[in-house]
């Protein structure tokens, strides 16, 4: 779950995007509120805002979004729930308060506005109130049992770290006795459901490459070191240009130099072996 939060001065605006019937917005929780429409929730703020004249960003506006699997399997009162218990932990459930829930795209997520102004006139204190929000949320996700930032963190770095092996493995496949073509090596990448991608520069140049697996896309020499261009390009090609589908593409000149280096460096050191 994922916390975002800022100090704002267009309360109306806010309200009415948080209730736009074309996000499919439903309210889920309100505090301190009677009033239905934006207009009405908009003058009860403004009624308790009026204490306090020398604050001008006087409503604070969050978005909560859990991950797309939890979000789907909250309710309108789990939902109810989670914005119950953020405002707990921003030490806000003494203000007027309202959330709308948009399901208009995949990322289920709630749109919340809190009046700045409490009932003694009193503004709260919005000093790192970005880094406030997140932590909240993380406490707020943890409280509730669903998944936080660091836990989809975990997962993102577990599936890379999979596809990384596999591409390498694969590479190490496709490498071996490579007919110096670069078509024939993409083509057995291939073969193995991982796509090699040419990256191309505003010259029209190669300049590197990125490996597609299950999802992922990832630079070469984040796969692995040998597998950056420059080190691709020394094994399986040594020209100043490459065939691509038929087409012979110029390899860019810083590339082209980084390859014309390791080269060199491989027949210095069997020249020194010898």
């Amino acid at each position: 779950m994922i916390g975002k939060g800022s100090s704002i001065s267009s309360t109306l605006g806010a309200i009415r995007y948080g209730n736009n019937p074309e996000k499919e917005a439903e309210q889920v929780y309100s505090h301190l509120i009677v009033g239905e429409t934006p207009e009405e929730i908009t003058q009860e703020f403004r009624a308790v805002q009026q204490l306090n004249q020398n604050c001008e960003r006087n409503t604070l506006s969050f978005i909560l979004s859990p991950t797309i699997k939890d979000g789907d399997n909250m309710s309108k009162e789990d939902l109810a729930e989670l914005t119950k218990v953020f405002l707990e932990q921003m030490k806000l459930t003494e203000r007027q308060a309202v959330s709308f829930v948009h399901r208009d795209k995949a990322h289920t997520h709630v749109h919340l506005y809190v009046n700045r102004i409490d009932l003694n006139g009193r503004a709260y204190n919005d000093s790192f109130i970005g880094k406030q929000s997140q932590l909240s949320a993380e406490r707020t996700a943890k409280q509730m049992g669903i998944q936080t930032v660091q836990d989809v963190q975990f997962e993102k770095n577990k599936e890379l770290a999979n596809a990384r092996g596999e591409i390498h493995k694969a590479h190490q496949q496709a490498i071996q006795g490579s007919s110096k073509d670069l078509q024939t090596y993409i083509n057995r990448m291939q073969e193995r459901h991982i796509g090699v991608i040419p990256v191309i520069n505003k010259s029209k140049q190669l300049q590197g490459f990125r490996f597609e697996y299950q999802g992922q896309s990832i630079k070469g020499s984040k796969v692995h070191r040998s597998m950056s261009a420059s080190n691709l390009l020394k094994s399986i090609s040594r020209a100043k240009s490459v065939v691509l589908s038929g087409t012979s593409v110029p390899i860019a000149p810083s590339l082209a130099k980084a390859v014309v280096k390791k080269v060199l460096k491989i027949v210095i050191d069997k020249g020194i072996g010898i």
